[in-house]
């Protein structure tokens, strides 16, 4: 995931500043999403002891750094990671009175949503739409942008034309499945404006982004080769046969970020920079 100091104009109010110029205590528990300054290393904390704090990126890669203060960017801005109290998520002493979103951003209190900008996200189903929703609507709606689902994307080079990207008009996408040799891949790699940002993740579906661990089971089953997926999943968990039952089961466990894989965190807060960003006009 990437954190990127937003410039002033992004945020309403410049919420993510720290009053007069404090630099936030942040406990360093398992999933917050932090980056090093230094070397732009970005992962999600797995551990935290006296010797420093231990991030994991996107690919499994892990490293090592030490507890220095202001050391870590979180949503672009410095904070110091400190080791968790044992306290509440996110809290502990030094995190009173720091309420956040269930992206892990510093949540605005009363809370109205912006006009929306005309820039957009679009991801491929309304699954994928409940779930960005679900997790990152706060931020959205600080930041006034509008999430829009389609059905795949199999015509998506027509979908941008349609779009009509431009200077203060970008559009994110979110595809599944983007892995190289994909139909997906291929699709993504016919568009090419500047103002259009393609990505997506590994999984299948934006079921399997879900952490096993969220729904209590091992691991995500594997589905044969002509077997609709989401079909054969809930069939091999048991779960019966309603899709739509299925998916109210997935979604109503995720409570928070740390409920998803980081591949796709990433990815979602990349679209969100993407179209929060001012370009030169």
């Amino acid at each position: 995931m990437r954190s990127k100091d937003y410039g002033d104009d992004v945020l309403a109010g410049d919420w993510r500043r720290p009053r007069k110029g404090t630099i936030p205590e942040i406990a360093a528990e398992n999933g917050l999403v932090a980056e090093d300054p230094d070397s732009g290393f970005c992962g999600a904390v797995v551990g935290c002891d006296k010797s420093g704090v231990t991030l994991e990126d996107r690919f499994g890669k892990r490293r090592v750094f030490p507890l220095a203060k202001a050391g870590f960017l979180i949503d672009g801005r410095p904070v110091t990671l400190v080791r968790p109290s044992g306290g509440a998520p996110g809290g502990g002493a030094s995190g009173q009175g720091v309420r956040r979103s269930a992206s892990g951003s510093i949540a605005v209190p009363g809370l109205r949503a912006r006009v929306a900008k005309k820039s957009r996200i679009y991801v491929e189903g309304v699954h994928d739409a409940e779930l960005v929703e679900k997790i990152w609507g706060h931020d959205l709606r600080v930041e006034g942008v509008v999430v829009e689902y389609l059905e795949g994307v199999d015509d998506l080079p027509a979908i941008v034309e349609g779009f009509g990207p431009g200077p203060g008009r970008r559009l994110g996408v979110l595809v599944d499945h983007l892995v190289e040799g994909s139909k997906e891949s291929r699709i993504a790699a016919q568009v090419s404006s500047p103002h259009v940002l393609v990505t997506g993740h590994p999984f299948i579906d934006i079921w399997e982004a879900v952490k096993p661990s969220a729904l209590g089971i091992a691991a995500w089953p594997s589905v044969p080769r002509g077997v609709p997926w989401k079909e054969g999943v809930l069939a091999a968990l048991g779960w019966g046969d309603d899709v739509r039952a299925g998916w109210k089961r997935i979604l109503g466990a995720v409570s928070s970020y740390t409920d998803l894989e980081p591949a796709l965190l990433g990815r979602v807060e990349e679209l969100i920079d993407f179209v929060t960003v001012p370009e030169q006009l």
